[in-house]
This record gives structure tokens, sequence and C-alpha cells, in this order.
């Protein structure tokens, strides 16, 4: 029971700062596109990237 006393007030603690963390995250707008980045991923550019030594037209 003593116990109790302790736990209850570090578990609304936590859930404070995650409900907090979760508004911060919603409202700075890390939410806003959910689909973009699971498109990045699945189709690769048609182009390939150049390396920095080649736009010089010096190679390796």
């Amino acid at each position: 029971m003593d116990s109790l006393y302790f736990l209850i007030p570090i578990a609304v603690i936590f859930v404070t700062i995650a409900v907090k963390l979760f508004f911060w995250a919603v409202n700075s707008g890390q939410y806003d596109d959910l689909e973009t980045e699971g498109r990045r991923i699945l189709f690769d550019d048609d182009e390939p990237r150049e390396r920095p030594s080649d736009k010089d037209g010096q190679g390796d």
C-alpha cells in the first residue's frame, strides 16, 4: 500500500509528459504529411545521383 503513494504520482507525471509531447508533435507539424516518406522508400529516383568528384571531371 505504501508503494502506491509513490507509484501513482510517478505514473501521472509520465502520462502528463507523454500528452504534452504528443500535442507538441501535432502542433509542430510532425504528422502533417504521412504518405510522402512511405512512397519515397518504395520508389527509386529515375536518375542516379552524381558523386561530388564526378562534377569536376576528375574521377577517382
